[in-house]
């Protein structure tokens, strides 16, 4: 138990400057003017983003997490990264068992979910396929190692329906990728997450300090919804709206992506103030 205590430890003290945030693959959004037709898409699952260095796991901010040892010891020594998911419409239960500071004994719940293979060579499909030779070497991490299915968008027909037919299980949405372009790190205009956003409107009732490089602007709105729920909305905010925000009382819209088991907004992102008349 102490070694294992030490370990995190050091996986702490090594990460806490968060400096692998930065290098890992980050989407873009879809329009729907993108010809995406021979790109490959896969479903875009709502858990928490995973990344296997090939000798510590981390969060998508580069901090530590906490998995139990048979999990870590299914793993490859070379770099991962997927999504810890259990299924759909279940992210509150994933948040509770992968964030915490210690190994959680609900984590046999949770899979990794694989959609990159990073530092390999070739295209997407090539990458992974590095992955599944590794799996049928070591059969028993097939427990742990799901790979996301990826399948070829023959055109934009297709990809709605495979967009609704989520939806409809209560999913998050879609994630296309051009499969021909070799590993990358960054926002690109080859990996796109496809999502159907609802509107709504709420009142701002306060704001929460902003950090890092929001530090002395407004990091979030407070606002409060139609049925007095309070939630934060930081998120396409502008620069010049985080200095100068919605005043107080102000009624704005806002966009999300499904609602939480508790019945509030997902992913609420700001889209303007409401003009009164």
């Amino acid at each position: 138990m102490k070694k294992i205590c030490f370990y995190y430890f050091l996986i702490t003290l090594c990460f806490s400057s968060n400096l692998f945030a930065t290098e890992i693959l980050l989407l873009k959004t879809y329009e729907k003017k993108k010809d995406v037709v021979g790109w490959l898409m896969s479903e875009k699952l709502d858990g928490i983003r995973g990344v296997w260095t090939g000798k510590v796991l981390l969060s998508k901010n580069g901090n530590p997490i906490y998995a139990p040892r048979n999990f870590i010891k299914a793993l490859p020594p070379f770099a991962l990264d997927g999504e810890l998911w259990t299924f759909q419409n279940d992210f509150e239960t994933i948040q509770s068992i992968v964030l915490r500071n210690q190994p959680d004994n609900r984590w046999d719940r949770i899979k990794y979910y694989i959609f990159e293979v990073p530092n390999q060579q070739g295209g997407l499909l090539e990458r992974l396929t590095v992955l599944k030779d590794y799996l049928k070497l070591n059969p028993k991490a097939a427990n742990v190692i799901k790979i996301i299915r990826q399948e070829r968008v023959v055109s934009i027909g297709h990809l709605e329906s495979r967009l609704d037919k989520v939806l409809a299980a209560k999913g998050e949405g879609l994630v296309v990728r051009n499969g021909k372009i070799p590993y990358h790190t960054g926002r690109s205009r080859h990996d796109l997450k496809v999502k159907k956003a609802k509107d709504a409107e709420c009142t701002v009732v306060g704001f929460k300090q902003g950090k890092g490089k929001f530090t002395g602007l407004v990091g979030s709105l407070i606002c409060e919804l139609a049925n007095k729920e309070i939630i934060h909305i930081g998120s396409g905010l502008t620069l010049k709206e985080r200095k100068l925000p919605p005043e107080t009382g102000s009624m704005i819209t806002f966009k999300y992506y499904g609602l939480t088991k508790n019945g509030k907004p997902k992913f609420p992102v700001f889209m303007r103030e409401r003009q009164t008349e």
